[in-house]
């Protein structure tokens, strides 16, 4: 099934009373949307009796959720130990994903730092290859989604997550197609660049995790050095537009689970994504 939905709260769910991350579960769903990601970006922390209301609240509403780990990831850090830090931090998401329903966690990958980019992409390679090592005593089913990065600094082309993809069957590509627009500085000019991204990943990778990817979609302003922050659908001078990937997406009959990211109308914005769909 296609699952369309926002990145944490718009605005106006905040302005229409809403609080707490269960409610947005019906808030979510009354717009016709069935997909919410829920952001541990800054350190995962949830008690028991949160992630039990939530995992109600969005299961009787039909909304799969999904996570988002700590932003300060890094697998090309050159310091042992804060790989093994990094390891904790996804071992910490996926563990809290699972007790509120979720099983897709995002991460990011890394930056280069000091070291040349061939020397951080093999770095981080290895990484992951450990951390998945690391994650094999779970018992639960989760997905892990290496995501594509918005500046020049950082890891996560197309090709570097789709080639980390490859190494453990539980990897699967997050596409984040405004980030992926940005490190091209406009790359993305319509249907033929996504089919494109969409072929390579199945060639890769296979049809499974060509259908089933991950999707986080916004416009983005972008310099020389890449992304530089997420905009709303009523930027007209940023790309990239959602018409071509829903194209893609239709008539290849992919099922991924597609996140708007957009800055405060995510949740708009996706109902404008849906209705790019012939049949959702």
């Amino acid at each position: 099934m296609l699952r369309i939905g926002p990145s944490g709260n718009s605005q106006s769910f905040y302005d229409n009373g809403g609080k707490h991350t269960y409610e947005a579960a019906g808030y979510v769903r009354g717009l016709g949307l069935n997909a919410y990601e829920y952001s541990f970006g800054r350190g995962v922390r949830m008690s028991l009796q949160s992630a039990e209301q939530i995992r109600a609240a969005f299961a009787a509403a039909d909304v799969e959720i999904s996570a988002h780990a700590p932003y300060y990831i890094n697998f090309a850090n050159p310091d042992p130990e804060m790989i093994k830090k990094s390891f904790g931090y996804i071992r910490e998401t996926v563990v809290a994903e699972n007790m509120f329903g979720g099983k897709r966690s995002v991460f990011h990958l890394a930056s280069c730092g000091k070291s040349s980019r061939s020397e951080a992409v093999a770095l981080a390679k290895r990484n992951i290859a450990e951390l998945m090592e690391e994650l094999s005593d779970i018992k639960f089913d989760f997905i892990l989604c290496p995501e594509t990065m918005g500046k020049l600094n950082q890891i996560g082309t197309v090709e570097e997550v789709v080639d980390f993809c490859t190494l453990d069957e539980k990897l699967y590509p997050c596409f984040d197609f405004g980030h992926i627009n940005s490190y091209t500085r406009g790359g993305i000019k319509g249907y033929d660049d996504y089919k494109r991204i969409i072929d390579y990943t199945a060639d890769r990778l296979g049809d499974e995790k060509a259908r089933n990817f991950h999707v986080h979609f916004s416009k983005i302003m972008y310099g020389e050095k890449g992304e530089l922050k997420h905009l709303t659908f009523a930027d007209e001078k940023y790309g990239p537009e959602y018409e071509g990937l829903a194209k893609v997406i239709d008539e290849y009959r992919l099922t991924p689970f597609v996140i708007c990211e957009s800055d405060g109308t995510q949740a708009e914005d996706a109902v404008i994504m849906k209705k790019c769909h012939k049949a959702v």
